[in-house]
This record gives structure tokens, C-alpha cells and sequence, in this order.
């Protein structure tokens, strides 16, 4: 095994690869009581999603681990769940059966533009500056989520939002617990964020405002009512209500969304371990197709979207270098599974930390943008503020790339905007004209 995984030829041993296996996985645990906490909005059972995200990671990460044999872990993408949530089901009025079936499909198309080889044209098509804003958006919208389930920020008839009742033991909770993520994650502790969840609970739990759990292990929850439900819609409509504009908007926001936020986070991690040689990552492909079938056997299970966690930085700082790391944390995906009983404990105040800190993150990106080009602030500017304000990914996306070749072309730059940028704004004004019927 140290052979397939090339221990000698990456200067590492099977407690390395252990340690930074679990560095990992406490990282990025977060996810399995936050993600079931999302998509329960949507109407699903939080009990099989818990299982569903559980096992989506260990498998996604272990064929990683095996296949692309990179100390890379994944699990269901945090503001891809919120888009799942928010935007397709809530704000789109789609059935979360429907919404898993293009999750599922853009999944399966992930795969099929990896083989042939359209990554690369799709990657060069869409300009760098608009992928940074789709993912500083997508925070800004994550962290917003989180200050609303929070308390932090309410509703308001005169100024549609407004700072809400601080003094409320909830909202009092939530303040605690994102006071000391940012106290964990400043002092650089890796897993700070699954540490503040876990503090803010037992807090919570202390003076009452959060349940106590019967248990801690307990038997797994049916996957039932979530498993194979990507098939309901075809049951209950015709094949033509289901492939709707609307759906194909869906599988094309997830697509995009999923694969820029792969490709960043793949070239990322591996930048740090040193494995990006010449600009290119060796077996990129097989990396990428790990994520992509991860992607549509999440949606078969259950979850929304399946991607690469950039907390696998942590296990490889504390030395992971070779995929049984990745091993190692699906294995203790596995294991998971067995402490769904905690999820009572697991309120709005114990998740809203975690989402306004994730935010907080993916709002980095912001940096990377050229501010001092008119040409390129305004779409990316529409991009970052449509997304939080319209309560849509989807909509931020679209306005970003209705934008862009406007400003290019009276810019004098119509030249520098690619064929395919020009098709996706007639796709986007058509999906608004679409939205106004």
C-alpha cells in the first residue's frame, strides 16, 4: 500500500498520513451538521441528509484519495447548499426532488467536459475577474444567511432589514460562538470552526438555550426518504416539465459554480503540498472526475453539490502528502455516522458562526479583482451585490455575465470577451425574460 501511494517517493509514513487524514476531517466536520441544517429548509429530512452528506464525503474522498491519490477530502459545498436551498427551492418554488436531479446531472456533465476535454475552453472562456466575484458573492450570501438565522439581522417594513434584538438568548448564543471561531481560527487552530460549533453548543446547553441530546452514539437514520429521490419528479411529471429553462439555469449555476470552485481549490492545495509543477497539476483529470462523480452519487444519496474542501490545507500542514490521507478521513466520514444524535444540538445559534465565518473566507477573493477597470468592477460588482440582496446565486451570476460583454464592448475591448461569453448572455437575458412571465 505505501507503494501504491508512493510514501518513499513523497518523503512521508502511515502516521503522517494518519495525523493529517484527522487534521483534516476535524476541519471540515462542521459540515455534517450544518449541511443537514440548510437543506432541512428545503423540506428535507434532516436525519437522511446527515447520512447522505456523511457518506457523499467518504466515498467523494476516498476515491480522491485512491484514484487521483491526493490528500484532498470532499464533502456537499457550503453556498453551493445555500443555492440548493434558497434560491432553486425556495426562491425558484422548485421541488427539492428536481433540484437533486440537476444536481445529479451536472454532475454526470462534469464528468463527460473532463474526458473530453472541454474544461480547458470553458476555463479560458470565462474571465478570471467574474470567478472571483461569483465566489466573494457567494460568501457574502453565505454569511448574510447566517447573521439572519442568527437573530443579528431581521426584517424590517421601513428598511427591509435592520439590526434585530441582541439581547435575545439565541442571538446572544450566536455572538458567543462567532467571537470565539474568530478567536480559534486567528490563532490559527486548525478545525477552529468545528471547535466553535462545539463550544457554542456546550455553552448553549449550559444555560439552556440549546436542547440537550438523548445521546451522543447512536443508530444510523434512514437514508429513505432521500435516497434515489432524483427520480420522484419523473413520476409525478411529464418529461417536458421537468427539463424546464428554469432546470437547465439550475444545472448550469451548479456546473458553473462547482467547477471553478474545484479547479481553485484542486490548484490551491496542491500549490501548497508542491505538487503543481510547471503551472499543471499531475492527474488533474482524475482529481477532477473524483469530484465530479462525487457530485452526482451525493445527489443519488441525497446532498446537494460534492466538491474539494480547502480545509484538506490543514491536514497538509500537519504533513499529508499522499491520498491515504484521504483514506484516512473518509474512513472517519464512516464512522460519523453513528453520532447523528447530536444533531439536536445543532441549532440556528451553533450553525450561524460557522456560515458567517466560511463567508468571511470566500470574501477574500474580493482582492483579486481589478477595481480599477470600469470595464470589469461593474460586472463583478453586480455579481458580488445581487447575490446577497436578491437572495439568489443564480441571479448574481447572471447579471455578472449580462454585464460583462456590455461593458467589454463599449470598452472598445469586444475582441477580449470569448464566443461562449457572448452565448451565455443571451442564455441569462432569456432566463430573466423567463423569470417575468
Amino acid at each position: 500500500m505505501d507503494r501504491y501511494f508512493r510514501f518513499d517517493e513523497l518523503g512521508t509514513n502511515y502516521r503522517r498520513e494518519m495525523i493529517g487524514g484527522l487534521t483534516t476531517f476535524l476541519a471540515m466536520a462542521y459540515i455534517l451538521f450544518v449541511n443537514p441544517s440548510i437543506l432541512s429548509d428545503a423540506g428535507m429530512d434532516e436525519g437522511a441528509v446527515y447520512v447522505a452528506t456523511a457518506l457523499a464525503a467518504a466515498i467523494g474522498t476516498i476515491i480522491m484519495g485512491v484514484l487521483a491519490r491526493y490528500p484532498i477530502a470532499l464533502a456537499p459545498g457550503m453556498g453551493l447548499n445555500a443555492f440548493f436551498t434558497y434560491t432553486v427551492v425556495i426562491g425558484m418554488g422548485i421541488p427539492w426532488e428536481t433540484a437533486l436531479l440537476g444536481v445529479f446531472i451536472s454532475g454526470l456533465v462534469f464528468i463527460l467536459i473532463t474526458v473530453v476535454g472541454v474544461r480547458e475552453i470553458v476555463i479560458n472562456a470565462i474571465p478570471a475577474e467574474l470567478k472571483y466575484a461569483a465566489g466573494a458573492g457567494i460568501g457574502l450570501f453565505i454569511a448574510f444567511i447566517g447573521l439572519k438565522n442568527a437573530g443579528i439581522v431581521v426584517g424590517s417594513e421601513s428598511t427591509l432589514v435592520e439590526l434585530g434584538h441582541l439581547g435575545d438568548p439565541a442571538t446572544l448564543l450566536a455572538i458567543f460562538g462567532i467571537v470565539v471561531t474568530v478567536i480559534f481560527i486567528t490563532l490559527g487552530i486548525k478545525g477552529g470552526i468545528f471547535y466553535g460549533m462545539i463550544l457554542t453548543a456546550v455553552v448553549g446547553m449550559i444555560f439552556g438555550t440549546v436542547p440537550l441530546p438523548n445521546q451522543i452514539i447512536g443508530s444510523i437514520p434512514s437514508i429513505s426518504p432521500t435516497f434515489g429521490a432524483i427520480f420522484a419528479p419523473f413520476g409525478e411529471m411529464a418529461f417536458g416539465e421537468v427539463f424546464t429553462l428554469q432546470l437547465f439555469i439550475v444545472i448550469l449555476t451548479f456546473l458553473f459554480v462547482d467547477f471553478f470552485d474545484t479547479a481553485g481549490t484542486l490548484y490551491a492545495v496542491a500549490n501548497q503540498a508542491g505538487f503543481v509543477k510547471d503551472n499543471k497539476l499531475p492527474r488533474a483529470q482524475r482529481a477532477l472526475i473524483a469530484d465530479s462523480s462525487a457530485t452526482s452519487i451525493g445527489a443519488l444519496l441525497g446532498t446537494s453539490t460534492t466538491t474539494a474542501y480547502i480545509e484538506s490545507s490543514s491536514g497538509i500542514a500537519a504533513g499529508a502528502r499522499s491520498g491515504f490521507a484521504s483514506v484516512v478521513t473518509g474512513l472517519l466520514f464512516i464512522v460519523a455516522l453513528f453520532f447523528s444524535p447530536l444533531l439536536v444540538v445543532v441549532t440556528n445559534s451553533v450553525t450561524a458562526p460557522a456560515l458567517i465565518i466560511v463567508g468571511v473566507l470566500m470574501a477574500g477573493a474580493l482582492a483579486d479583482i481589478d477595481w480599477k477597470k470600469f470595464e470589469i468592477a461593474v460586472p463583478s460588482f453586480f455579481t458580488v451585490l445581487a447575490m446577497p440582496l436578491t437572495y439568489s446565486i443564480a441571479t448574481g451570476i447572471a447579471l455578472g455575465f449580462i454585464m460583462y460583454p456590455v461593458t467589454m464592448v463599449c470598452k472598445g475591448r469586444a475582441k477580449d470577451v470569448h464566443p461562449i461569453m457572448y452565448g451565455l448572455f443571451v442564455i441569462f437575458i432569456l432566463y430573466f425574460i423567463f423569470l417575468g412571465e
